[in-house]
């Protein structure tokens, strides 16, 4: 077990930057074609049934692409398909999700002073939301609001912006944030597995088969990839949230999600402005600032860190009496108490700090033994806390937790 908890979190480290490298190919090529797609040019000489096209040059060569709304008259022997960014950036996600949030549902993804949910209840409603989520934004799209664009947006911020206040309700600040992003996510990606694609494999079984392809197959994937390109911003800010407790754990976090969904149309609407060639609206950068600050505002609303005297008096679970029963457990406690607990408090002492870093709460027994693993992991297995040793915490007290950690794990 002394062993797992490093692997673990290296497992953890691993998925991550899997899930930021293919992160990074998804929305670089998402963001290439739809600025490829603005810019599109007319000329004479375009063949029957083109668009428009547009010359580049990179890496010291010119490139000439066309656009088909439909499809060219001949199906080329060479077609790449831009599909395994999205479904490799969602898989890690989801992993990501399951190593982090369920299989550390009692410290990340479960507020008791919420609601008192059992461990595979949180992980119920987390796995649930998302599948019940994209039903609900797909029939949306599949309903005769399909045809009023505009409207259908508006509606999609709603559910988005219910959807950020339904898990603020049931989960954590840090979880709210990650799984509204996750959310997300998976609106875009089933967009691409259940829709793009497939519609794009109809148009080239049409080619193949001699037919005309329905140009409607081509409108209603353009209105799912417009969805995308205004929801991608917002998701990255998701994701980066849990470094931020001045973003997830204040009273009105759901409101910061929902002015966050806004920042990222105000600042996609600038770029795809620019990329078609039709103006330079610099209101959008007027509008996403005070977005920003309204954001900063709301962040010092009181955070949620419950009472001190409720906390001490709360029961421990079962998995936090076994580090709090376990050999050491005092000991450590009291190195905790010293030398982290000036900052990890809920009203911090060190000068310059004025919330708990990540909210991490570090006064009562409970909280420590529930943060049992990242103590062990930032003050026993590594020098990561406290940062630049700034409390002086010796060797022989790094080795105090690394000890109880281990008696707590059986070894």
């Amino acid at each position: 077990m002394y062993e797992l908890a490093i692997i673990w979190d290296w497992l953890g480290f691993a998925i991550r930057w899997l899930h930021v490298i293919t992160a990074m190919a998804w929305i670089g090529s998402s963001f290439y074609f739809i600025a490829l797609d603005l810019g599109l040019r007319k000329a004479p000489d375009l063949p029957e049934g083109a668009h428009g096209e547009e010359w580049q040059v990179h890496g010291g060569g010119f490139y000439h692409i066309r656009k088909y709304l439909v499809a060219p008259e001949r199906m080329p022997e060479h077609l790449t398909w831009f599909k395994w960014e999205s479904y490799s950036t969602w898989l890690s996600g989801a992993a990501l999700l399951m190593v982090v949030y369920w299989a550390g549902a009692e410290l990340y993804l479960i507020d008791r002073t919420k609601v008192d949910l059992a461990v595979w209840q949180g992980i119920a409603i987390s796995a649930a939301s998302l599948g019940v989520g994209w039903l609900v934004y797909d029939r949306l799209c599949k309903s005769p609001l399909g045809e009023r664009p505009t409207l259908l947006m508006v509606l999609l911020f709603g559910l988005l912006v219910a959807m950020g206040w339904g898990y603020t309700q049931v989960f954590t600040g840090r979880a709210m944030m990650l799984h509204l992003g996750a959310f997300t996510a998976t609106i875009m990606t089933a967009n691409v597995f259940l829709i793009i694609i497939p519609n794009q494999k109809v148009v080239v079984a049409d080619l193949k088969a001699g037919r005309v392809p329905d140009a409607k197959y081509g409108k209603i994937a353009k209105l799912r990839s417009t969805h995308n390109n205004y929801l991608t911003l917002p998701v990255i800010f998701l994701m980066l949230s849990n470094h931020y407790p001045l973003a997830f754990a204040t009273e009105w976090n759901w409101v910061i999600a929902a002015l966050v969904f806004l920042m990222g149309v105000t600042i996609r609407h600038w770029f795809n402005t620019r990329h078609a060639g039709t103006g330079n609206p610099h209101w959008t950068w007027a509008v996403t600032v005070l977005l920003f600050l309204a954001i900063m505002w709301l962040s010092t609303a009181p955070l949620r860190q419950g009472d001190l005297d409720e906390a001490e008096a709360r029961e421990l679970s079962a998995s936090e009496r076994v580090y709090a029963e376990a050999e050491g457990f005092e000991e450590a406690r009291d190195i905790v108490l010293g030398r982290c607990s000036m900052c990890h408090a809920r009203e911090p002492v060190w000068t310059g700090v004025r919330r708990a870093p990540k909210n991490v709460l570090l006064e009562t027994e409970a909280e420590i033994a529930a943060h049992a693993t990242p103590i062990f992991l930032q003050a026993g297995a590594s020098h990561a806390m406290p940062p630049g040793n700034v409390t002086w915490m010796e060797e022989d007290e790094r080795r105090v937790i690394v000890a109880w950690y281990r008696a707590a794990n059986g070894g």
